[in-house]
């Protein structure tokens, strides 16, 4: 999964540096992400897992790193495979 953040990140994140030279703590709107690219990525998030992130974690600290973004997507998982059980 973390790959896939990653991969999503560089793809979406308009990042000043590469994804690889971060660690999962960085904090990814130091590094460049700005509101815009998290809604990019937030969507391609989205796709790629098949979920879909509530208006209440829609806001600065769901992005803020790698960590923050597994979390969230983790989270995310877990409750659409408990609605499905």
């Amino acid at each position: 999964m973390m790959d896939t953040i990653r991969r999503l990140l560089q793809e979406h994140g308009r990042l000043h540096m590469p994804v690889a030279q971060l660690s999962d703590f960085d904090d990814l709107y130091g590094a460049g992400l700005t509101p815009f690219a998290a809604i990019r990525t937030m969507l391609a998030l989205e796709e790629a897992f098949d979920i879909e992130f509530p208006v209440a974690m829609l806001r600065r600290q769901s992005f803020a790193s790698i960590n923050a973004v597994g979390d969230c997507v983790n989270r995310l998982l877990s409750a659409t495979e408990r609605r499905a059980a």
